[in-house]
């Protein structure tokens, strides 16, 4: 028999308009599969879901303490809100640097009214700056050219490399570049799940497992430096504090059950990031992650509104068939 698609339904007035094809990969630390929606082997970049690892081998290449609220920027895709662009510049500066040293694209704020309040994008405004700022106070700190740090080749990315291949469970993981100029890694769907997982679990990194705690801890510290207003990851761990969660780009939407250990990872295979909040509150409800309680705090993520003539006309529907076993 062919499994039943999972899908988010566009729905206007009571008619389907469009609809959204899920996977879904729910993985425990030892890189099991424990349920799954459509294909958990279905192969992807991670793009920014894997920023609480890169920051977390960042920081462990740091001669020098870093607060709590800098740790989140660097595990962030924020929206270049005053308040995001005045930590990543405080990071940076802890270092000895100003925003020249950033080596990822210009980019304009996220947040619609953070937009109208420049001229023009920037490196700084761009939703990656706190990964980058990391990524270069952690070369000037441990003596590494900061003109050079994102290339593969140098001894931060090598770094970052080994424990992506660790955290994943992989051997061979594809590298490309992301969108702000980084490298960017490739694997199924599950190696996303498990990595989550490992972030809950992270004894099984070995030196690393500090600075994974210092890494997530800073996330369920400060939600609202990891994303900002109207973004998912802040709203679902402002509501669940015991789950961390990371958007990354084309629809990808990760999170880690920290209490039981356990890593979800959700693609919508058509890249609209519309239909990945429902698509993951739905698997968290699912797996008792999340209250009705919660989910119903969360209901404009849970279910998107659908709107005509600036009234609520319907909504997203996530119909998610999860596979245990």
């Amino acid at each position: 028999m062919t499994e039943r698609r999972s899908l988010v339904r566009v729905v206007r007035s009571g008619l389907q308009e469009s609809e959204h094809e899920i996977h879904v990969a729910v993985c425990d630390a030892r890189g099991r599969v424990l349920a799954h929606a459509g294909d958990p082997r279905r192969m992807l970049f991670a793009r920014s879901s894997m920023k609480p690892l890169q920051a977390a081998v960042a920081l462990a290449a740091m001669s020098h303490q870093v607060s709590t609220r800098q740790i989140a920027l660097m595990c962030a895709s924020h929206n270049g809100e005053p308040v995001h662009v005045r930590v990543v510049r405080s990071l940076i500066a802890t270092a000895g640097l100003d925003e020249t040293a950033l080596g990822n694209t210009p980019g304009w704020p996220l947040d619609r009214e953070a937009a109208t309040r420049v001229r023009g994008p920037s490196r700084i405004r761009h939703n990656c700056s706190g990964k980058h700022a990391g990524m270069v106070v952690a070369s000037a700190s441990a003596g590494w050219s900061t003109a050079t740090y994102l290339r593969p080749s140098h001894p931060l990315q090598k770094r970052i490399l080994t424990a992506v291949r660790r955290a994943s469970g992989l051997d061979d993981v594809r590298v490309g570049v992301d969108g702000c100029g980084a490298p960017v890694f490739g694997m199924p769907l599950a190696a996303m799940a498990t990595v989550f997982a490992r972030l809950a679990r992270p004894d099984a990194l070995g030196d690393l497992a500090p600075n994974i705690a210092r890494a997530t801890d800073a996330m369920r510290a400060n939600p609202y430096l990891v994303a900002g207003r109207k973004r998912e990851d802040t709203a679902i761990m402002d509501a669940a504090p015991n789950v961390v969660v990371k958007t990354g780009a084309e629809a990808l939407l990760c999170a880690a059950d920290l209490e039981r250990g356990i890593g979800v990872a959700v693609k919508v295979a058509d890249g609209a990031d519309r239909a990945a909040p429902p698509s993951l509150l739905r698997t968290l409800r699912f797996l008792d992650v999340v209250s009705d309680a919660q989910i119903e705090a969360l209901g404009r993520f849970a279910r998107p509104w659908v709107t005509g003539g600036g009234e609520r006309v319907g909504e997203l529907e996530a119909d998610i068939r999860l596979s245990t076993r």
